[in-house]
């Protein structure tokens, strides 16, 4: 498989204690470093500090949305590789595709099963393109 590189880092930006603590210790027991802020306000700045790998981001926090963040994100040409999955209680259709068409690497409905939540993360950190869901979205949950 892979070698003994350094563990992927995710920064989680959830507001939800339970959803936080679900996260931390699914990202954990997974082998990733993770650290979580709980508010919209900062996490541009804290993203730009840590550039972390991954962010799974919740669309709706207090005071800034996980959209403008994601926005902020994807307008800062030195945080191009930094990847981006949202999560949203708002699971339809228009929210799943505003979030992709706002440079999210994915969109996951909560609540979500963990499985899912981890071939998810797993997908975007290997490069695969979200576009693989729409096409084969069964394949993809099948060796979860």
């Amino acid at each position: 498989m892979s070698k003994a590189a350094e563990p992927k880092r995710i920064l989680v930006v959830e507001d939800e204690d339970n959803i936080a603590v679900a996260l931390d210790y699914l990202m954990t027991r997974e082998g990733y470093s993770q650290q979580r802020i709980a508010t919209g306000a900062g996490a541009v700045a804290l993203i730009r500090e840590t550039r972390p790998d991954l962010v799974l981001l919740d669309v709706m926090l207090p005071e800034v949305s996980g959209y403008e963040i994601c926005q902020d994100v994807r307008m800062d040409p030195s945080l191009n590789d930094v990847k981006i999955l949202m999560m949203t209680a708002r699971g339809s259709a228009m929210e799943r595709r505003k979030g992709l068409a706002m440079g999210a690497d994915g969109f996951i409905s909560k609540p979500f099963e963990l499985k899912a939540l981890r071939a998810e993360v797993r997908r975007i950190l290997a490069g695969e393109a979200p576009g693989d869901l729409e096409d084969g979205a069964r394949g993809e949950a099948r060796h979860a």
